[in-house]
């Protein structure tokens, strides 16, 4: 099986040659694959290893934001065209023994509210994670890549960073191009490189944690060898990963590649598509027989009716689990921890006009006796 092997007590900037923290059509691949050869890929935690067991909250407010999603690749897949659809089977991905998740001020769905910096640690053993932050609790494991994508085209590297510019312009929160700790530090790369942190038509860091070993994610190719890769392994992750951190670990995914040639092109596929066909998680993970849950609306607290709002509704469910869950004994951080790994923000109806519903789902099997 070939591979991109790591160490992962070296940052990313020292084993450069193992990846890239920005995605550019010119970063150079690492690796060659065949079609339906299998490769396993070596990955670092999101934060590029700068928390540890030791680590402390005031370590959150010293964390480089720029080092942020260290990826292992890109891969370059033989054959591959633009216009072609690049299908990638999850093979396994297997978790290291310690992770984390953090309350990062400015970040998460919930920034306005949660400004504090809170860290916890997690052990990771066998199929569950236990943390001494927030005792009572084990997470079940259902390991999946958070960031998984290919190379832009140098018209989309344009295109995209034109569009998120003018959100910015607009008062929008979004992560302009910017030098400071990427990888590779060429400066024509590093000057223009798209942040990881949205995902895009290209794929990158959508977090979907359904993309469980067995999975197949489907990517439209826009360069030749597609440049493939993956990165910020996820242990645990709600629906939502609300505080913006999940069960955050280093893993060894191991992938197998297959071109569909022409199909993006053909067929106008303009953004990523997955599958399985077996259960993704334990159906009694992901169809829990006992749950708590709450309900949020388009209704602002001063009672204005925000009709349609589905932003809002889920604000709102995601509030009242975590006043659920304080009044359950947890703190208002320990919560949105909880929230951000085990909770499910469904949507429940965008119908009922004005007040669309979305309900947050927490299974009780989380809670050890």
């Amino acid at each position: 099986m070939k591979s991109i092997t790591i160490d992962r007590n070296k940052p990313l900037k020292e084993e450069a040659h193992t990846g890239h923290n920005r995605w550019h059509p010119y970063i150079e691949p690492k690796i060659e694959v065949l079609e339906g050869e299998e490769v396993l890929l070596e990955t670092r935690d999101a934060l590029d290893g700068q928390f540890q067991p030791s680590s402390t909250n005031s370590t959150i407010l010293n964390a480089d934001a720029g080092r942020v999603h260290p990826l292992t690749g890109p891969v370059y897949v033989s054959g591959a065209k633009p216009g072609d659809l690049l299908e990638v089977e999850f093979l396994d991905v297997i978790p290291q023994n310690y992770g984390f998740s953090a309350i990062m001020p400015g970040f998460g769905f919930l920034r306005d509210i949660f400004v504090d910096p809170f860290l916890v640690h997690w052990s990771i053993s066998e199929e569950w994670a236990y943390s001494d932050q927030i005792p009572g609790v084990r997470i079940p494991g259902a390991s999946f890549m958070g960031v998984s994508g290919v190379a832009p085209s140098p018209s989309e590297l344009i295109i995209w960073t034109r569009r998120e510019q003018e959100l910015i312009d607009k008062g929008g929160m979004c992560v302009p191009p910017n030098p400071q700790g990427a990888v590779p530090t060429n400066q024509d790369i590093a000057n223009t490189g798209l942040s990881t942190l949205p995902p895009r038509e290209s794929g990158g860091n959508f977090d979907v944690k359904q993309l469980t070993k067995g999975s197949k994610l489907f990517l439209p190719v826009s360069v030749d060898g597609a440049l493939f890769s993956t990165g910020d392994g996820h242990f645990a992750q709600g629906d939502g990963e609300v505080c913006v951190t999940a069960i955050e670990m280093g893993a060894s995914c191991v992938v197998r590649f297959k071109l569909h040639r022409d199909e993006a092109r053909s067929k106008n596929i303009r953004w990523p598509r997955f599958s399985r066909n077996d259960y993704f998680v334990d159906p009694k993970w992901g169809v829990p027989q006992s749950f708590i849950a709450t309900m949020g609306m388009p209704i602002t607290s001063d009672g204005f009716n925000d009709g349609e709002n589905l932003t809002l509704a889920a604000r709102n469910a995601l509030i009242n689990m975590i006043d659920l869950l304080q009044e359950r004994g947890w703190t208002k951080d320990q919560s949105y921890v909880i929230c951000s790994v085990a909770v499910d923000l469904k949507i429940s109806n965008v119908v009922d006009v004005p007040n669309y519903v979305v309900s947050a789902i927490l299974p009780e099997g989380i809670f050890i006796d």
